[in-house]
């Protein structure tokens, strides 16, 4: 693989920050501390929200003060922290309250919510569509189309779990697809979470213990790059090995392009779907996946 513009068009924002979940699962002002310096990093062009649970957001404010940057008029000059919370229906008026109280420092901009139902979906729309970019994680292992209409016909984005800190957390490779399918034939905006520290598919250490067991990861290269392709309208059966793909040398990245196995999206597709449709994936951890594009020579 090569380096070049279109993929840094894709990788830029495409890491929200959860070093407060498993398997990390950190203290709040160790994860903290961990955001501001990833923040000023070498790598920041990476880095997208804080992800934090929404019962937690007091605790960010008390550990965040001392880091989020001040203003001469008390407001941060590189504009506030950018937050994901997950919450629910019954949080909005928690959400608002922390923004009004944090303005021009930290900001709760992206909700996280769960559905298993349609009713589900429109409630979360009714309570926080209108203020909040909500992302609404759906179950996977059945068909998830009929919730996914609900989310477009909500005006909401959709959310993958795309793995844990257990084997059988991690969804089998044809529903992953059949998710990233029915995301791009119903143009639904997504996002993914867990499982995606690597770059592309592999097996790794399933915790941080020192006798962790392994297991198959998917790559956020080969999921968000099948998405793109997708999205383009190459054939399902084409890009389905994509999400399989584990050699490096397959994908070649240019000025203006990216390109596996012969299938290419252009810069300008690339961008397109990174701002309208690939969203981010959540992940404990930013180091993995620089470290592991580093040692691929991507950046």
């Amino acid at each position: 693989m090569t380096n070049g513009t279109a993929l840094r068009a894709l990788l830029g924002g495409l890491v929200d920050y959860a070093g407060l979940f498993p398997p990390a699962a950190l203290p709040m002002p160790d994860a903290v501390a961990r955001y501001a310096r990833y923040a000023s990093g070498p790598h920041r062009t990476m880095l997208g929200r804080f992800v934090l649970p929404v019962a937690r957001l007091d605790e960010f404010a008390v550990a965040a003060d001392h880091v989020l940057p001040r203003g001469a008029d008390g407001v941060s000059p590189a504009g506030p922290w950018r937050l994901s919370a997950l919450a629910g229906p019954t949080d909005g008026e928690t959400l608002v309250a922390f923004n009004a109280w944090e303005e021009g420092r930290a900001l709760v901009d992206t909700v996280e919510a769960k559905a298993e139902s349609a009713a589900a979906v429109s409630s979360i729309a009714a309570a926080l569509g209108a203020r909040f970019t909500v992302y609404v994680e759906v179950p996977v292992r059945d068909d998830p189309a009929p919730l996914l209409r609900a989310v477009r016909d909500a005006g909401l984005r959709a959310k993958i779990r795309t793995g844990g800190v257990t084997a059988d957390a991690f969804p089998a490779p044809a529903e992953v697809l059949r998710f990233l399918v029915a995301c791009a034939e119903l143009d639904v905006p997504f996002k993914a979470t867990a499982g995606l520290h690597h770059p592309l598919r592999g097996e790794y250490p399933l915790t941080y213990a020192k006798e962790s067991a392994t297991g198959t990861m998917y790559g956020f290269l080969n999921v968000f790059l099948a998405s793109m392709l997708l999205r383009k309208g190459i054939p399902t059966a084409e890009v389905a090995p994509l999400l399989e793909e584990r050699d490096a040398r397959a994908i070649t990245a240019t000025d203006d392009g990216i390109t596996w196995r012969g299938r290419r999206v252009t810069l300008h597709e690339v961008a397109s779907a990174r701002a309208t449709f690939a969203g981010s994936f959540g992940s404990c951890s930013f180091e993995e996946p620089v470290q592991d594009l580093t040692s691929l020579q991507l950046i």
